[in-house]
């Protein structure tokens, strides 16, 4: 593990990092998702693609990197762009999971990989939809702290900072992002998935018109039993 220091918008932020096939001619970077960290990424992944560097990434926030600030989507697509350009690193292909997925698609990789990746509105149940309903009337009667009992499962053990940037950044339409994404994408998704649904899948894959899609028997986090299938997809499809 490696940390690299990054400063912006008189922010720092300390990266932590793993690079594996460190002489590989060509980089592929992987982004994890909400509430997860750059392990889960690594040990599903670091057996395969052998002619690449992989670059595992822990985002502000997750795993071992720190983060004392509210920030925005757009703030961690500047800020893995910065730590990337500080690593010399012009990645050939950048792999995101869920809220990954979304990072990855606004850096504008050459060959984008999406894993079950979050950014497609989807109608909220019902359960959910009194949560909110009740945590907002909490609120407004000054009741803060009784809110939090709500909280996702995604969020309950994050900081302040983080609650307010998983509010910031969990109910994004990426609609028009994945449309005027024009270079190449793999697409790849659990059909059990019930974060993010496989009907959201087939939509972004729609929505890029140079995209292929896959579906694997899975969950959320099907990727972890289909790691190899899916770098050999990548192999082939990478341009």
């Amino acid at each position: 593990m490696a940390v690299k220091n990054i400063a912006i918008f008189e922010k720092d932020f300390d990266i932590s990092y793993e690079i594996v096939n460190p002489t590989a001619k060509k980089d592929i970077v992987f982004l994890h998702g909400w509430g997860s960290n750059k392990s889960i990424m690594k040990n599903a992944f670091s057996n395969t693609l052998k002619n690449f560097r992989h670059i595992y990434i822990d985002m502000p926030g997750f795993g071992k990197t720190s983060n004392e600030y509210v920030l925005q989507t757009t703030d961690y697509v500047i800020i893995i762009d910065k730590f990337l350009q500080a690593i010399d690193s012009v990645p050939t292909a950048i792999a995101g999971h869920s809220y990954g997925g979304k990072v990855a698609t606004l850096l504008k990789p050459q060959n984008l990989i999406l894993l079950s990746t979050a950014g497609i509105l989807e109608e909220k149940s019902l359960k959910v939809k009194l949560k909110i309903f009740f945590a907002k009337i909490l609120n407004m009667l000054g009741l803060r702290n009784i809110t939090k009992t709500f909280r996702s499962k995604d969020v309950e053990s994050m900081n302040e900072n983080m609650y307010e940037t998983f509010k910031n950044v969990v109910n994004e339409d990426f609609t028009i992002y994945f449309k005027e994404f024009k270079n190449n994408a793999l697409i790849f998704w659990g059909e059990e998935d019930t974060a993010t649904s496989l009907q959201s899948g087939k939509k972004i894959s729609q929505l890029i018109e140079k995209s292929t899609f896959k579906s694997y028997k899975g969950d959320h986090y099907f990727f972890c039993k289909n790691a190899e299938d899916i770098a050999k997809c990548i192999e082939d499809g990478i341009l």
